[in-house]
């Protein structure tokens, strides 16, 4: 018996935006329609995933932050098995996948294992939140950087080697993912650098979605709001000359 020459299949990592299947780009979603198999983030779940075919395979590989959630590792694995199988995989993240979404290690995985892949960017939560807030991102004359940081490490601290005096910039617009938890140290940290406790600031939950909420308030206030507050769900900072008020 001859044996079939081994088929290899492909995987696209496709960005779902923040949550709302409007803001799909159509690539992503003609991926969804055409794929196999879906591995999908918990953030990246409800009304995205009804683009995915009738007879694809969903399979839930979420983190969210303080509950249990698939390990990387894991991820990684299954993303190798199914491609190796012919599969057309799709691994469906919030956001833009290439902003702190653990692309990284997904990359490194399929190349190390030789399979072909694409990356699909997305609209990112710091846009969305932006646009939702009628706000625009960057202010020609008044902002005169962007910058993205990760509110919290591996671990769920504030990172340690966050360059304070850029942070602190008041001609910056500064977008914090993931940092409700350490907002009141990183706040503390702002003002020992300079920063002015009533510089204006967003905060955006649950972006793209039926419940989100969005609070326009300053540094100072927001700190006091987020101290103490259990997260349930996901949320964006953003803080800087944010432009008009309504």
């Amino acid at each position: 018996m001859t044996e079939q020459p081994h088929q290899t299949g492909f995987v696209s990592l496709v960005s779902a935006g923040p949550g709302d299947p409007e803001l799909l780009t159509l690539k992503a979603a003609r991926r969804l329609a055409e794929a196999d198999v879906v591995l999908y983030d918990a953030l990246a779940s409800g009304p995205v995933l009804d683009h995915a075919g009738p007879d694809a395979e969903l399979i839930p590989v979420g983190k969210r932050a303080g509950r249990p959630s698939a390990r990387q590792e894991h991820v990684n694995a299954l993303l190798v098995e199914h491609a190796r199988q012919g599969r057309r995989v799709v691994r469906l993240k919030s956001g833009d996948a290439g902003i702190f979404g653990r692309l990284e290690e997904e990359l490194i995985a399929l190349a190390d294992a030789g399979i072909p892949f694409e990356i699909i960017p997305g609209v990112t939560s710091a846009s969305a939140a932006a646009a939702a807030a009628d706000l625009p991102l960057t202010r020609r004359l008044t902002a005169r950087r962007l910058q993205f940081l990760t509110g919290a490490d591996v671990t769920g601290s504030l990172p340690g080697d966050i360059n304070w005096a850029a942070i602190a910039d008041p001609h910056a617009i500064t977008v914090v993912f993931m940092g409700q938890r350490n907002f009141p140290a990183l706040a503390a940290e702002l003002r020992a650098h300079g920063l002015n406790e009533t510089t204006p600031a967003l905060f955006a939950e649950s972006v793209g979605h039926p419940q989100q909420r969005l609070i326009r308030t300053t540094i100072g206030e927001l700190a006091k709001l987020l101290d103490g507050a259990s997260v349930t769900q996901p949320g964006i900072i953003i803080f800087g000359p944010l432009g008009f008020e309504r």
